[in-house]
């Protein structure tokens, strides 16, 4: 395998690399200098700068058709993707590295993202769009109206629930060589 067969998709195309990496550059670059902006130690940028780089790399690399097909492939189902979504302890990392990022504004997002995912992914596969989308908008009110968290990192939650309710979550039909499915009209 290689690196961007790891870090994007197998069969990945050098225009979906590119878009993907130059995603995650840009967020790490903005996450960084969001950070130092607000006066955070070099620990504080350094981390916020990676957790940008995975979180916007990631919503782009999510959103490609090679990673549509890999992560929604056949012998793929709920287990595999909330597993997925529950290794993106990012909120935990925050908490423990930035000041006035506290653990329970951690634990909140963490467990938002939790139960939006299994809501997600319990759903009829005709509806899963519009609730993912729903979760994601009342998930990005909770994580920049709600919650306390620093302004250099008001990005965080939205583009977490971007990553991973809209860009994993949710299986492109084109990717996955099928429309979805709809019931009958109700007539």
């Amino acid at each position: 395998m290689t690196i961007n067969d790891r870090l994007i998709a197998p069969n990945a195309t050098r225009s979906e690399a590119a878009l993907c990496y130059s995603a995650a550059v840009a967020g790490a670059v903005t996450a960084g200098l969001l950070a130092r902006h607000a006066g955070g130690s070099a620990l504080v940028v350094v981390v916020v700068a990676l957790v940008g780089f995975d979180l916007f790399g990631g919503a782009v690399v999510n959103a490609t058709t090679s990673a549509k097909r890999w992560f929604h492939r056949p012998g793929r189902d709920a287990r595999h993707h909330l597993v997925f979504v529950a290794i993106h302890l990012q909120p935990f990392l925050l908490a423990l590295v930035v000041p006035g990022f506290g653990w329970w504004t951690a634990a909140a997002i963490y467990g938002f993202v939790i139960a939006a995912a299994l809501v997600v992914t319990a759903t009829p596969r005709h509806l899963r769009t519009p609730v993912a989308f729903a979760a994601t908008v009342f998930g990005v009110v909770l994580t920049t109206a709600v919650l306390a968290v620093p302004v250099f990192l008001l990005w965080f939650g939205p583009v977490l629930l971007i990553k991973l309710l809209l860009a994993h979550l949710l299986p492109d039909s084109a990717a996955a060589g099928r429309l979805p499915s709809a019931p009958a009209p109700v007539v």
